[in-house]
């Protein structure tokens, strides 16, 4: 490796781990309002729906409705049982039984 990249790497892992460290040194004792902590918490979850569902929708471009109901199992049992392990399977058997019907 270059030794000239040295130090472009160490830059880009302060740059990368500043804005990480930041809250915990800053803002320890602080309190986050309920209203902003719920919107704290929905971002993970839109963005690996936006993320997850446009790839879901065209794996299967023969057969949409496939995917549209291993979504929908995921949904439902996620919904009600949460989870993780028996949404993901549950979802990919939905999809792979829809496919060879």
């Amino acid at each position: 490796m270059d030794k000239s990249l040295i130090p472009l790497i160490l830059g880009m892992a302060a740059v990368t781990y500043g804005p990480r460290l930041a809250p915990f040194l800053f803002f320890r004792n602080a309190r986050i309002p309920g209203r902003v902590d719920a919107f704290l918490k929905s971002i993970p979850v839109a963005a690996i729906g936006a993320l997850i569902i446009p790839g879901a929708l065209t794996a299967t471009p023969d057969l949409p409705a496939a995917a549209v109901l291993g979504m929908g199992f995921t949904l439902v049992y996620g919904f009600f049982r949460g989870g993780i392990i028996v949404p993901v399977l549950g979802a990919v058997a939905v999809a792979y039984l829809a496919l060879s019907v």
